[in-house]
């Protein structure tokens, strides 16, 4: 099963790859965080280390063209070590979770078959959760009638909205993402009673390594990736997605980045410095409902980011493959707002 399919042809194999990964059950190491805490660099190290390849788990990053704005490895550092579900859709497409699901399991069964380590990394907990915990998800085609009028919402009555029609799903969502709100509204709304995020029996064996960062660090972490890369043309690369015909509604619906980018050449702030300050302040809150969501997982074992981290995920990969790691890790230090 290639690991390169379209994102429809790999839901249409999904059944028969969720048959060849059950019987294989291959490991998986993950390694998540909040943003801007060294995933990607803590992968890069460990799948070098352990001859492995990278699956990325980043709701953004699977659009090409979206590069600084969600802060992408590099081509250097993919030269490094091969990394899939990169690139694989256009910013114009419906690109859903199961899409996601069904992408990284054939990724991952790839990477097993040839004898490597599949890892799985990133930050965008649900894309985690349904490839660890396997998700059983309707498969829902976009509805555009359906999506006009919920685009006219905010997203405050979005939110409102999805908790009355499936709490579950409002339970899980980020609820100050309106694309992935307006989607789990589309799906509740088409599918009623199919709860997004029912549980199948687990097709792989995971090891969840988690990096943690004292609060005032992983601040000064995000503030200083803002400033590299609006430096290094993040307005810029707004401008090309907008020239490419991404609408600016698109682009805010991203989030994050591309909501403050798309105000701000929309001239509705007063300044690039305006802009970079209420962006920083908005990744703050975002890191920090990163952590609720992964604070509810106490399989995770979490990994001092201000000490030698790859050493300690090293010595937990070993002890997990003895078999003699069961247990859960230490939770990470709150974050307050």
């Amino acid at each position: 099963m290639s690991a390169l399919l379209e994102p429809a042809a790999a839901l249409a194999q999904l059944d028969q790859v969720r048959a060849e990964l059950a019987a294989l059950r291959p490991p998986l190491l993950v390694v998540l965080g909040p943003t801007a805490s060294g995933k990607s660099g803590l992968g890069i190290a460990l799948a070098l280390r352990l001859q492995g390849e990278i699956i990325s788990a980043d709701s953004r990053q699977v659009y090409r063209g979206m590069d600084l704005g969600t802060a992408k490895v590099t081509p250097e550092e993919r030269r490094l070590v091969p990394h899939h579900l990169l690139d694989v859709a256009e910013p114009s497409q419906d690109f859903s979770l199961a899409h996601y699901q069904a992408l990284a399991y054939a990724a991952i069964l790839d990477v097993a078959r040839r004898g490597k380590l599949p890892l799985l990394v990133g930050g965008t907990g649900l894309y985690l959760s349904a490839v660890v915990d396997n998700y059983l998800l309707p498969q829902v085609p976009p509805r555009a009638e359906l999506r006009r009028e919920l685009e006219g919402l905010s997203v405050a009555e979005l939110a409102r909205r999805l908790r009355e029609v499936d709490p579950q799903a409002a339970a899980r969502v980020d609820l100050a993402n309106p694309r992935r709100v307006v989607r789990a509204l589309e799906v509740a709304l088409s599918a009623p009673g199919a709860a997004v995020g029912r549980q199948g029996e687990p097709l792989v064996r995971a090891l969840q390594l988690g990096l943690s960062w004292p609060r005032a660090e992983l601040y000064r972490r995000i503030d200083r990736r803002v400033d590299e890369r609006l430096a290094q043309g993040m307005v810029d690369e707004a401008r090309r997605l907008l020239a490419q015909g991404v609408s600016h509604g698109r682009l805010e619906a991203f989030g994050l980045e591309y909501r403050f980018l798309s105000r701000s050449l929309r001239g509705e702030l007063p300044s690039l410095e305006a802009m970079a300050a209420q962006l920083k302040t908005a990744i703050h809150a975002y890191a920090r409902r990163q952590l609720t969501w992964f604070r509810r997982d106490p399989r995770i074992h979490w990994l001092d980011a201000t000490g030698d981290a790859q050493a300690e995920a090293e010595e937990r990969v070993a002890r997990f493959r003895e078999g003699a790691d069961r247990s859960g890790g230490a939770r990470p230090p709150r974050l307050s707002p």
